[in-house]
């Protein structure tokens, strides 16, 4: 009979209080340490057994978590390999470590919970955060091995005593601390197990559920049905990320994103990810709709390693921009217990992310390449994510340039070369530089783009989020090209040809009429200034200088530096006064200061209102006087 008392080899005495206390925020973590080892012993006997090294009958493989709330217990079960008492002894009584001293001084830096554990092989104490005392009930699978019983209350004495298990496996057996008794609610155990084992290759059994089956014909003939007990497996064993691609169809692809994501809309289309060199790489991400807000649904792409959920924070793995994404990866490479810093260190990782950019931009390159139509009608749900790519990621930008699609007012859509092409001819100053016109606002800046129309100019629409980057990111790109909102100025202006209109106004007019708007505007964020445009254009525009404008949006966004000090500089705004417009000129003619002065803030309300700055007392002024004025 096996017999034996001894103290756990980790020459420290307050081991158990730091497993108790410092680790606490992390506890769930042990039932994912627990299965995850009772899963190694259920594929270690399985693998016995193909080598031909055990010739016993394998058995139902599956890893059971059982719950005794009366007992206040919690037991995670195998049929794996076992342990003999002097494996227990090797494995479990032998935590490595050098000595207090250096456990100690490594213990002061670490991060998290993870670390702890990963470093220091503290996967199985990780029991002794939720448990006062755990018991290993274990039969080898070797021949002639007896079943051993270890003991152990939470200090460094332990026990080893004959077992009674009859069958191959072990048995776990938590007696659940009073700090931790929320782990004996079922809900919050199936939550956990689901969390971490959704997706584990052996069958995970939790509890019992009731299902309802066949049961011959009643007198009548219609079909009886009894209600029996069946195992409830809680985890799908082969995901499909564990297949080929060739094994799966659409439809298996999108029950998958409805197990991961059940109340989602459906994506828009997916990458299977399989690499084997040089790292080991499976997984399936998913292209979500993603509209235009940047509501960033972070933390959807969930990091596996042997299909043991690990976490849902993969910004160490996954480029800033892939965020957006949805799916799964898994590489046994990064180990279950990762901590951040190794993420940030670790060789691999850093491949990983720029091996998922290459396939993301692949993707997305022969989807544009197969059904460029297809491609334009996804364009809303897909634009923001490929525009954040290019402004954050230059390896992606270097590879999207040639897919990313610009959209006009016309909901016509043009790669970079062709929309060049264009826009040559028209949109060339005099200078040489091409000029792109964009409207953030095609509604509330209608005026100006029918102007631009008229004078055969195509405008752009750039409403997303993300266009102030992504413009200023096109301009750094794109040889002699600058982008310009439609209404940053009066359209001469803003591509400047060889024509010149010249002010029919003298100077001395033209001073008289400035003075004119200055005195009915009475703002000094409105600087007047007097022109010669065409007598077609409006005789009064209101804008904002397109750097300035630019810097205020980007300071919104909250950039800081320099857009931040220009974010807190006050409005101002440039009034151009059209002095051919025949308005300005009947205003010169009457003698009615009255007149004048009701004529000139006329205009500019006109000029405020096709801005939609107009509002408030002054919109409601504008009306009366509107009203009068018809009258």
């Amino acid at each position: 009979m096996i017999q034996e008392k001894g103290t756990i080899s980790i020459h420290t005495e307050n081991i158990f209080p730091i497993i108790k206390k410092f680790l606490y925020s992390d506890n769930e973590i042990f039932l994912r340490e627990l299965v995850s080892n009772a899963v190694d012993a259920s594929q270690k006997i399985k693998r016995l057994a193909s080598l031909g090294e055990y010739k016993g009958e394998l058995g139902e493989l599956k890893v059971s978590v059982a719950l005794d709330k009366e007992a206040k217990t919690i037991t995670i079960s195998d049929i794996g390999i076992g342990m003999t008492a002097d494996e227990i002894k090797k494995y479990i009584n032998q935590v490595a470590f050098s000595g207090a001293t250096e456990f100690m001084e490594k213990f002061k830096e670490a991060k998290d919970a993870n670390e702890i554990i990963g470093k220091f092989g503290l996967g199985f104490y990780s029991a002794f955060m939720v448990a006062d005392k755990v018991e290993i009930n274990t039969f080898s699978y070797q021949e002639g091995a007896e079943p051993a019983r270890w003991i152990c209350d939470g200090s460094t004495s332990f026990e080893i005593v004959a077992g009674d298990r009859k069958t191959r496996g072990s048995d776990i057996i938590l007696h659940i601390n009073e700090e931790s008794v929320e782990f004996l609610e079922e809900f919050k155990l199936k939550e956990i197990l689901k969390k971490y084992g959704q997706f584990l290759p052996i069958p995970i059994q939790f509890g019992m559920r009731t299902e309802s089956i066949p049961d011959g014909e009643d007198e009548e003939g219609k079909p009886k049905y009894k209600d029996v007990e069946v195992e409830n497996i809680i985890n799908n064993t082969t995901p499909i990320w564990t297949k080929a691609p060739s094994e799966s169809t659409d439809e298996d692809y999108l029950n998958f994103y409805r197990e991961l994501y059940p109340f989602s809309e459906e994506p828009l289309f997916w990458i299977h990810l399989n690499v084997d060199y040089p790292f080991n790489l499976t997984g399936v991400l998913y292209f979500p709709k993603v509209k235009n807000e940047l509501e960033l649904q972070r933390n959807k792409i969930k990091l596996f390693s042997r299909q043991v959920f690990i976490t849902d924070e993969v910004k160490d793995i996954v480029p800033e921009f892939l965020m957006l994404m949805h799916g799964v990866i898994d590489s046994p490479d990064i180990p279950l217990n990762v901590s951040r810093s190794f993420l940030q260190a670790d060789g691999n990782v850093k491949k990983i992310n720029s091996y998922i950019t290459r396939k993301v931009a692949d993707k997305l390159s022969e989807l544009f390449k197969e059904d460029r139509k297809a491609f334009e009608e996804k364009w809303q749900d897909i634009g923001l994510f490929i525009k954040y790519g290019m402004v954050s990621d230059e390896k992606f930008y270097d590879r999207a340039k040639d897919f990313v699609l610009l959209a006009n007012v016309k909901k016509e859509y043009y790669t970079l070369p062709e929309y060049a092409e264009k826009v040559k001819v028209e949109q060339t100053n005099k200078e040489g530089n091409v000029v792109y016109f964009y409207t953030n606002d095609a509604g509330k800046q209608h005026t100006f783009i029918a102007n631009a129309e008229k004078k055969s100019y195509d405008v752009l629409l750039m409403d997303g989020p993300l266009d102030n980057h992504f413009i200023s990111q096109l301009e750094q790109k794109l040889e002699k090209t600058s982008l310009k909102r439609i209404d940053s100025d009066v359209l001469d202006k803003l591509i400047e040809k060889d024509i010149n209109i010249e002010n029919i106004l003298n100077e001395e007019e033209s001073k008289t009429v400035k003075e004119l708007f200055d005195k009915a505007i009475n703002k000094t964020s409105m600087n007047v200034e007097v022109t010669g445009l065409s007598p077609n254009e409006m005789p009064v525009t209101v804008t904002m200088d397109e750097f300035m404008r630019r810097m205020k949006d980007m300071a919104k966004m909250g950039g800081g530096g320099m857009m931040g000090f220009y974010g807190n500089l006050p409005d101002n705004y440039k009034v151009t006064v059209n002095g051919n417009h025949k308005l300005i000129k009947r205003m010169l003619e009457t003698t009615d200061e009255e007149v004048q002065k009701r004529l000139a803030r006329q205009a500019f309300d006109l000029a405020m209102l096709s801005q939609g700055m107009l509002i408030g007392a002054d919109l409601t002024a504008f009306v009366e006087r509107s009203v009068a004025m018809i009258d």
